[in-house]
């Protein structure tokens, strides 16, 4: 009896501190205002692509194909997005490993070895990520850091 009132105040001490953590997140004003950022660099270039924007937790909160961008590459676009926000990292360094005779790099679950996906982060926090397919990755690639590099502009900072 005594040691199960002592685990019960133990419990309620444990679970007074407790505390959510506070943590920002992408919203679709600020998905859209990204994606607008990464089409214009491929409307300067005269690229059609397939623009995808996911949350921090892999869901799509925007999708933008250009006129003209073949159909496969939205799926293409999606995953490349999915595999950066699961690794934290842009594709590109998956595809620089294989390149660099770390094929194995390929059989990683979600990892994909082409460029154009790249997590989007703020504050040292992955907020989402963002996938480009359409053109060559290298192409790819610098459309969606087109999009990732606005961020900042697009938050006032």
């Amino acid at each position: 009896m005594f040691s199960c009132l002592v685990a019960g105040l133990l419990f309620a001490a444990i679970v007074s501190g407790a505390q959510l953590t506070t943590r920002k997140a992408l919203n679709l004003e600020v998905a859209k205002a990204m994606a607008a950022a990464a089409e214009q660099h491929a409307v300067k270039n005269k690229w059609n692509v397939v623009i995808a924007i996911l949350d921090d937790g892999g869901n799509l909160i925007y999708l933008q194909r250009m006129d003209g961008t073949q159909v496969g590459s939205i799926d293409v676009a999606i995953a490349k997005a999915k595999s950066a926000l699961l690794f934290k990292r842009p594709t590109k360094a998956f595809s620089d490993a294989v390149e660099g005779g770390r094929t194995a790099v390929i059989s990683l679950p979600g990892a994909l070895a082409i460029e154009g996906g790249l997590p989007i982060s703020w504050d040292g926090e992955i907020l989402g990520s963002i996938g480009v397919s359409g053109v060559t990755s290298e192409q790819d690639g610098m459309i969606g850091q087109a999009g990732v590099a606005a961020l900042k502009s697009i938050l006032g900072q």
